[in-house]
């Protein structure tokens, strides 16, 4: 009888934010106080609402073919299992994580370990990824996955897989959750109803990755998934859709068919829901909690610059008022430094966070991921902080440091209004005072918002040192050589 194969399926921690408080600049700089709180921070944080488990390796660990064994490492919480013997390993790859992919994917071709290269990452920058892996995989990998699984059954991997289209959601494919470790999570229950965005805002990759018409898993599947998840786990659950209003006849339907299950869920949507009315209800009806809204900005002129067409600024506040008192609360997520922001623009903020009462805002700081229309124009204005033709210079942090200059204002000066603004947006008092106000998930809002007290204190340190140690010819970025 021939053995298994052994395939392991790997999910990165960035190396700071949404993983856990960590400064970019290595946590000696910190005094031992400040060093043993972000500890218990970063603990606190992998344990509560922002973990939750990787989908799209849920989504390929579900596949099953015969004589392959499939298991995920989600090394937020774990070491890879290097003492194991492994046929195959498969990383998924994010831009702002890659370096790390490709410092494991060389140690491991290097013990003789075959290694897989997916995700966005490995879909948009496919030559960058060559060096560093026997195989690649390319685009959406719902089909491809199998096909690549049963070829390693046979003894017949091929170095690339990549499919002409995208995969049809209708066809059912049963998303399985026993490779994860339950108690790890704040929730496993994790469901994905469709992909595609017809939006073109111009920092966002996803019309890229997905496509621009709106692809949807059928209604019965999706129900009887959440009958599923929901016998193995009463915790919340979470619709990752980037907007799930976005098809409101759809999703009209589909909560409505949810409604008797009675489930709490978590949620992506657009401010347009605001004027959805009937969708609104049906939301409210089947157990919504919150949802998080890309306000991204309140500036009609930013808004035009960067595409983002979605409704009109002066529409956004009554919005926000009128899913707020359907009983939802509102994680509403900005972003300071567009094109068309100003110093100006923290005032008008804080001014409407103050007037809608946001339960959990977000001040971002523009990132230009490479592959965007955004990095490609900031490219060509010489605008990048980091070297353009080094994408995995790019990383993740949690609004820790500037990778580009701002268009109309100093970079000292856009420093100093955004430490201003995040420090009057946070603190334990503001924290305590949305938790209490919030229309439901009252702890979670509130757990949010002390957090982000923490996290953006964290992220004016980092700036801070950001410019007193940067000044480099191409880059800022600490670890620039």
């Amino acid at each position: 009888m021939r053995s298994q194969k052994k395939v392991v399926l790997v999910f990165l921690p960035s190396e700071s934010g949404v993983d856990g408080a960590r400064s970019l600049y290595g946590e000696h700089e910190l005094n031992p106080l400040f060093n043993w709180f972000n500890r218990s921070i970063r603990t606190m944080i992998k344990r509560s609402q922002f973990a939750i488990p990787p989908l799209s390796l849920m989504i390929l660990s579900s596949l099953e073919v015969p004589g392959v064994e499939q298991s995920i490492c989600d090394m937020r919480f774990e070491e890879f299992p290097f003492h194991q013997h492994w046929d195959l390993v498969g990383i998924s790859v994010q831009t702002g994580m890659a370096k790390q992919a490709f410092a494991l994917a060389d140690k491991l071709r290097a013990a003789g370990i075959a290694v897989v290269l997916g995700g966005a990452h490995v879909t948009l920058f496919a030559d960058s990824c060559r060096p560093h892996a026997d195989i690649l995989v390319l685009g959406e990998a719902d089909d491809l996955w199998k096909e690549l699984l049963a070829d390693l059954a046979a003894g017949t991997l091929k170095p690339l897989y990549q499919s002409s289209s995208f995969p049809d959601l209708g066809i059912s494919r049963p998303v399985s959750k026993q490779s994860l470790i339950k108690n790890r999570y704040f929730t496993t229950n994790l469901i994905q109803t469709g992909r595609g965005c017809q939006y073109s805002c111009d920092f966002c990759n996803v019309h890229l990755l997905n496509g621009r018409r709106l692809r949807r898993r059928a209604i019965e599947d999706v129900v009887s998934e959440v009958e599923r998840f929901q016998q193995h786990d009463r915790r919340i659950f979470f619709f990752v859709d980037d907007s799930i209003n976005a098809d409101p006849l759809y999703a009209r339907e589909l909560f409505r068919q949810l409604t008797p299950l009675k489930i709490r869920w978590f949620g992506q949507a657009t401010t347009t829901l605001g004027q959805q009315h009937e969708l609104l209800e049906t939301f409210a009806r089947s157990g919504c909690q919150a949802l998080l809204v890309g306000i991204e900005s309140i500036e009609t002129k930013s808004r035009s610059a960067h595409k983002k067409n979605q409704n009109r600024a002066g529409e956004l506040a009554g919005a926000i008022k009128t899913i707020r008192a359907a009983g939802i609360s509102l994680y509403g997520s900005f972003i300071y430094g567009l094109d068309g922001d100003t110093l100006d623009t923290p005032a008008a903020i804080l001014d409407f966070i103050n007037e809608t009462r946001l339960d959990v805002p977000g001040i971002n700081i523009l990132r230009p991921t490479p592959g965007t229309q955004v990095f490609e124009r900031l490219r060509q204005e010489g605008r990048l902080l980091f070297d353009p033709l080094d994408v995995t210079a790019y990383r993740y942090s949690f609004g820790q440091e500037m990778l580009y200059k701002p268009k109309n204002i100093p970079l000292d000066a856009f420093i100093e209004s955004y430490s201003t603004l995040t420090r009057q947006v946070f603190s334990i008092k503001n924290a305590i005072t949305r938790g209490f106000a919030a229309p439901r998930a009252k702890s979670a809002v509130m757990l949010f918002n002390l957090f982000y007290t923490h996290l953006y204190s964290l992220s004016r340190h980092d700036l801070r040192c950001q410019l007193e140690t940067g000044k480099r010819e191409k880059t800022i970025l600490p670890y620039a050589k």
